[in-house]
């Protein structure tokens, strides 16, 4: 399963790993985490991924809004140039024919999904 993650800046590692634990069923290890390429520096996130040991999958705003998702944010559309980064983000790395098998989900400042 591969989990696409959105956040604000200044998300910590513990609230990335709590949620990304929140959305994946008991006992399950994501492949890769993946987000938008302005977020992958975030501390937060980059640190969810080395504690996890996958690897993370950068995407432009570009390559995420031209995934077609079930809940697109115009909000998120506004600030990041994209209307989704998660749910778009899991679909991406989990490559071609992938779903969604569980769609955005938001806690504190982060968002979650994930794809197989």
């Amino acid at each position: 399963m591969y989990v696409g993650l959105g956040a604000r800046p200044g998300a910590s590692a513990d609230e990335v790993l709590a949620l990304v634990a929140r959305c994946l069923p008991a006992g399950v290890r994501p492949v890769a985490l993946a987000t938008l390429a302005a977020r992958a520096a975030e501390p937060g996130i980059a640190e969810a991924a080395a504690a996890l040991g996958v690897p993370l999958r950068p995407y432009s705003a570009a390559e995420l809004a031209g995934v077609a998702v079930p809940h697109p944010s115009a909000v998120a559309g506004a600030a990041v140039g994209t209307p989704s980064v998660a749910e778009a983000a899991a679909l991406l790395a989990a490559g071609d024919g992938a779903v969604l098998l569980v769609p955005k989900v938001a806690s504190g400042r982060v968002t979650c999904a994930v794809a197989g």
